[in-house]
């Protein structure tokens, strides 16, 4: 059901009093207007804060800057007149008694009579006693099929060619973004180019990191590290393989469901955070970070809200790879303590969307420690696998040197002895080998001479490695992992 069905259904059904939140005022405003043309004619009063009651010249500027006088006109108009009752942004007053208590004398009148009060925002933010009389519906960023619709009105009215391909490609990059962003982007293009063409997509790509940026909660990642690129992990690497095309229209034709989601734990600096950008780079989606030390930063009530935004920006966006770094820190069973409860709503809200979503998102979870994480989200049917990354063997620690010195000296790769430098690391995780050899690199730069085995070694010598610092965690995750509660990522 789309909002014009649900919105004509409440308004059929007496709903008296309606919360619709929204980033695109008017559009919303638009789609309501459209909607009302397929019922019985009826007056449309449209109030905000600055000018009040605007699109009527009998009441033009009536209740400007007077919100309890703005619902004072529902009372005034006939009690046989047929209308609605835009106000705009008036969730900033529902918490002033005076206007609550106005509220909920209306909604006695509203009952009776065919009238509709809506109140549009861009939160949701109603107090506990006026729940049961409002009900909330939200207005969603716009469908694909209707960024077509828009791409093919601007395509005719500048007089360039339909290229119906095109469009599709154009139309699945604008997804997230509302109509005025997109026409904005678009704009630019024309401005830049004198058309819409292919570089069109980048201005696009530039909007959708401005809008995720300013949720202050999710980031826009990007690398160039491929699967390739990692040393090891050789039962993630072909797991991860076989589900590459999932996301695919071949694949829904198939009657493959889209891949929930995957969580990777282990020990610190084995490469969780790079597999998953590698992820994104080897199915060719975009990555969203959530910042879970801002998703609980803030005032009470707002952690709530943000987990709905990051939802709803994900699936906007989607097929997208939503990334949560460090889960263990967000969701710990000790973490929940002091909160008022907060950590427990936010993990239903996030675990009962993650059990029930159908759309393309593909999350993955990182975790350091799986022994702190409730049960709830380890549990089958949350992600579809779990995966222990453990200390690189010997075999990996050499894919591990190989793939760095290629990358840092490919003309010279058969020049070092990756085996002896294999025997050299052990108990070190990649990252401590990449230190290592950045530690070699310095010594070599300071003598003006380029780097050699030995350089390495003495790199390696200098770091003192996670496995040696905290050896009985590290033998507790390692016991845990083999004792058969998740699959090995090698």
């Amino acid at each position: 059901m789309n909002f014009s069905e649900e919105f004509i259904l409440l308004l059929n059904s007496r709903y008296p009093i309606l919360y619709i939140y929204s980033f695109e005022e008017d559009r919303l405003e638009y789609s309501i207007r459209r909607s009302l043309h397929k019922l019985p004619e009826r007056a449309i009063y449209t109030w905000d804060f600055v000018e009040g009651y605007t699109n009527n010249p009998n009441i033009k500027g009536f209740a400007s800057k007077n919100p309890l006088q703005a619902l004072d006109l529902i009372e005034k108009v006939t009690a046989e007149t047929a209308a609605i009752f835009i106000l705009k942004d008036f969730n900033k007053f529902l918490s002033d008694i005076s206007v609550a208590r106005k509220i909920k004398n209306l909604g006695r009148i509203l009952k009776t009579q065919p009238k509709t009060l809506i109140i549009t925002a861009t939160e949701v933010n109603v107090p506990s006693e006026l729940r049961d009389l409002i009900t909330i519906t939200e207005f969603k960023l716009p469908t694909l099929t209707e960024i077509k619709s828009e791409l093919k009105r601007l395509f005719t009215s500048l007089d360039q060619t339909l290229d119906l391909e095109f469009i599709e490609v154009l139309a699945l990059s604008c997804q997230g973004l509302s109509i005025e962003r997109i026409r904005r982007a678009l704009s630019k293009s024309i401005a830049k180019y004198s058309k819409i063409n292919k570089e069109t997509i980048n201005l696009i790509l530039t909007e959708k990191r401005q809008i995720i940026s300013q949720t202050e909660i999710l980031e826009f990642e990007s690398s160039q590290i491929y699967l390739n690129d990692i040393g090891g992990l050789k039962n993630l690497k072909e797991w991860l393989l076989r589900r590459k095309g999932a996301f695919s229209e071949k694949a829904e034709n198939y009657g493959l469901p889209s891949p929930k989601g995957l969580l990777i734990g282990g020990i610190q600096g084995t490469g969780k955070s790079i597999t998953v950008k590698a992820i994104a780079n080897d199915w060719k989606l975009p990555l969203l970070r959530l910042d879970v030390g801002r998703l609980f930063a803030g005032i009470v009530g707002e952690s709530e809200s943000r987990v709905r935004q990051m939802i709803d920006i994900a699936e906007a966006l989607a097929p997208c790879i939503l990334w949560i770094d460090e889960i263990d820190k967000a969701f710990s069973t000790q973490n929940t303590s002091n909160d008022s409860g907060t950590t427990s709503r936010v993990f239903g809200t996030f675990i009962t969307w993650l059990s029930e979503k159908t759309s393309p998102v593909f999350v993955v979870a990182t975790a350091n420690n799986f022994k702190t994480l409730p049960l709830e989200i380890i549990r089958k049917g949350r992600f579809d696998e779990i995966f222990f990354v453990n200390l690189p063997d010997s075999d990996e620690r050499q894919q591990i040197f190989e793939v760095l010195l290629k990358r840092l000296r490919p003309e010279k790769l058969g020049d070092f002895n990756t085996i002896l430098l294999s025997q050299k690391s052990e108990g070190f995780s990649g990252a401590e080998i990449e230190q290592g050899i950045i530690e070699g690199m310095f010594i070599a730069f300071n003598e003006r001479r380029d780097f050699i085995d030995e350089d390495i070694i003495i790199g390696l010598k200098q770091i003192i490695p996670i496995s040696q610092v905290d050896i009985k965690q590290i033998q507790e995750l390692q016991e845990w992992a083999l004792s058969g509660k998740v699959r090995l990522a090698s």
